[in-house]
């Protein structure tokens, strides 16, 4: 068998690439189905979802690399002619499935590739390059951009495959011509065919396909992440100091990675005096909205009733004094998340410029002592351990 193409027929190094290409296109789109309906309400389903993510995410690297290198190798070969040039219509779709199969061979793999690198955490890829890309920030809103195109460009991918193979099944069993048969292996003996005149129609029409695809999945990633929050917002509540700014971060270990997340929407209601010397200097209630979490790829699984239970417990509450502490202050209270109320003391650092403060404070929690994740007992999974980092900015009101 001629390893090249030649005006009639196909070399092996295009059959190869054809049904390498076909075996993992058909292996990848059942498997990310399945992914993604699998239940993760226990450890032996967390790791076998987690399994088949990443056997889907490092099968679809590999189509990127094999598409690349089919693309260039198909640009340095002659494109054998179609049997039908005498049908326009179905000349005309053959190219421009050809195009759209072309194009879904890099955009599918590579959007996804994209959204998985600037996720945290969860089905890591099993190549040796690691998980991240040059350019791709860690970021949620490329995270949810990325997964949308992906999302959309998937269909348009088993779209054209299907079209493929109802063309290829059409020419063997209605036409009863070769042309399924010369990508088959073995040579085959095929006369002179017609001159094909080809037009830049098919690509134009494939361009334009793509253009509203990749629009229609870029429209939906940003409506995705503007709603990351739908919840209702808490109220505004009455302070001696004021946040300007601030945030509060949880660091999650699942499958040995990190991630990280913060909430989008709370409040403090913060009285405090750095006058007094010593002993109890002020008072603070937080209030933080629980659906406002965004925890990177595993948001959706932290929502779930074995986890937070967003749906049932919309807030948690941290409710305590404020005290100096042997190297600067602790609020000593109580943290409530779903029905269970823990006792907690939280250090922090302050510092105070006449009305304005900063506060930073680093804890690390038992997701157990709240009944996070109790079905999941296993740390390779998901470590026990939750690490919770608060910064704020706040100025001190003025009197009334």
């Amino acid at each position: 068998m001629a390893i090249t193409n030649t005006e009639t027929r196909y070399g092996s190094v295009t059959k190869g690439f054809h049904w390498l290409t076909a075996f993992l296109i058909i292996t990848l789109i059942p498997l990310g189905l399945i992914a993604n309906r699998l239940p993760f309400e226990t450890d032996a389903e967390l790791a076998q979802k987690a399994w088949l993510f990443s056997l889907h995410k490092t099968l679809g690297v590999t189509v990127f690399f094999v598409a690349i290198l089919r693309l260039l190798w198909t640009l340095s070969q002659p494109k054998p002619r179609l049997l039908n040039t005498d049908r326009l219509v179905e000349s005309f779709t053959a190219e421009m499935v050809h195009w759209l199969l072309y194009a879904s061979l890099i955009i599918v793999p590579l959007s996804g590739w994209i959204s998985h690198a600037a996720a945290q955490g969860f089905a890591p890829i099993w190549w040796p390059f690691g998980q991240s890309l040059p350019l791709v920030p860690k970021s949620t809103g490329i995270e949810h951009l990325f997964s949308s195109v992906h999302w959309f460009a998937s269909k348009l991918l088993a779209l054209s495959v299907l079209l493929h193979i109802a063309g290829a099944l059409k020419h063997h069993f209605v036409d009863h011509d070769v042309t399924l048969r010369r990508m088959l292996p073995g040579d085959l003996s095929i006369g002179s065919l017609p001159i094909q005149k080809h037009s830049r129609k098919p690509i134009i029409v494939a361009a334009a396909v793509w253009a509203l695809v990749i629009a229609l999945g870029t429209t939906q990633g940003i409506s995705d992440k503007n709603s990351t929050f739908s919840g209702k917002s808490l109220a505004e509540v009455t302070s001696d100091w004021l946040v300007d700014r601030g945030s509060i971060e949880i660091t999650v270990v699942q499958f040995g990675s990190e991630v990280t997340g913060n909430f989008a929407d709370w409040t403090s209601a913060i009285s405090f005096d750095e006058t007094i010397p010593e002993g109890e200097v002020g008072h603070v209630t937080t209030t933080i909205a629980i659906p406002s979490l965004t925890l990177g790829s595993v948001t959706q699984q932290a929502f779930g009733v074995d986890f937070f239970d967003a749906a049932t417990y919309e807030t948690a509450k941290f409710d305590g004094v404020i005290r100096h502490a042997i190297d600067g202050y602790e609020a000593v209270g109580t943290l409530t998340i779903k029905d269970i109320t823990v006792p907690l003391v939280l250090p922090f650092n302050l510092a105070v410029n006449e009305d304005v403060a900063e506060m930073r404070a680093d804890l690390t929690l038992d997701r157990r002592d709240f009944g996070i994740g109790d079905n999941i007992g296993d740390e390779a999974s998901l470590a026990f351990a939750v690490k919770l980092a608060i910064k704020l900015k706040a100025s001190r009101s003025a009197p009334e």
